[in-house]
């Protein structure tokens, strides 16, 4: 169905844009029909002409906005309402289960115990010297 609806739609787009093309603009564009003589009846006149294709435009535009509405509708059918406060959270299986559930308690429970010292925290590796300056060799 969707597919179906995705070609009716294309075929409305182009005929869209070229009926849009057609048309004749202020400047004279690419429009049809010079406004001389010919003989033509009352249809191929440039006031019949403009008329139609006015026409054209206006039902090629709602059939536009009726597929794109239905391929909106149609893209979210099978979609339930989501949510992440209805959502579970679960841990992966190998993960440790949290002492508490917000950010304070679990760090409450990293605190070492009030009677202990805290440990000394390990000095920093001095990074090695260079033995020499590195100077960039040209070839």
């Amino acid at each position: 169905m969707q597919t179906v609806l995705i070609i009716i739609h294309l075929m409305v787009v182009l005929a869209l844009i070229g009926v849009v093309l057609i048309q004749r603009s202020e400047g004279g564009g690419l429009g049809i029909g010079g406004g001389g003589g010919g003989g033509g009846g009352g249809f191929f006149s440039a006031r019949g002409t403009a008329n139609v294709l006015t026409r054209a435009t206006a039902i090629l535009a709602a059939l536009f906005f009726i597929t794109s509405l239905s391929l909106t509708i149609l893209a979210g059918w099978g979609r339930g309402p989501s949510s992440i406060f209805t959502t579970p959270t679960t841990l992966p299986s190998g993960a440790p289960a949290a002492p508490g559930g917000n950010v304070l308690e679990q760090l409450q429970g990293a605190q070492p115990a009030p009677g202990t010292a805290p440990a000394a925290p390990a000095a920093p590796a001095a990074p090695a010297a260079p033995a020499a300056p590195q100077v960039p060799q040209s070839q």
